[in-house]
């Protein structure tokens, strides 16, 4: 367990400047790849990716908490995440339509994926 992170910002070791366009970008799991950034948010204390997995769990989006995060590779076009295939394709469904309307839509991604890291989880 990662003691005290908070899932929603970028790690200070993952390599991520504010204003940085990760749109587009792979996205690798611990276990290999499972699809490509679609769309990011930039807000304080509410920083996530939300993944577009492709074929891999048949076109579903994916909300990845900024906190999973471990590395970007500019050069490469590539975000590297702490989590398995597995526990991403477990991860609550994400709803376009709610997402930042709702302002407790981020509570069950971190109830999910809080447990993980032992830090604030909304």
């Amino acid at each position: 367990m990662n003691e005290g992170i908070n899932i929603w910002e970028f790690r200070t070791t993952a390599g991520y400047t504010v204003g940085t366009d990760l749109v587009g970008f792979h996205v690798e799991a611990t276990d290999g790849h499972i699809g490509k950034v679609d769309r990011l948010s930039d807000d304080v204390d509410g920083q996530y990716l939300v993944v577009d997995t492709g074929p891999w769990i048949f076109g579903k989006l994916v909300l990845l908490p900024a906190g999973t995060v471990i590395r970007i590779e500019l050069g490469e076009r590539k975000v590297y995440v702490d989590r398995s295939k597995d526990e991403i394709k477990n991860s609550p469904s994400y709803d376009d339509r709610s997402a930042g309307t709702e302002p407790d839509f981020r509570a069950p991604y971190g109830l999910y994926y809080g447990p993980f890291y032992g830090g604030r989880i909304i």
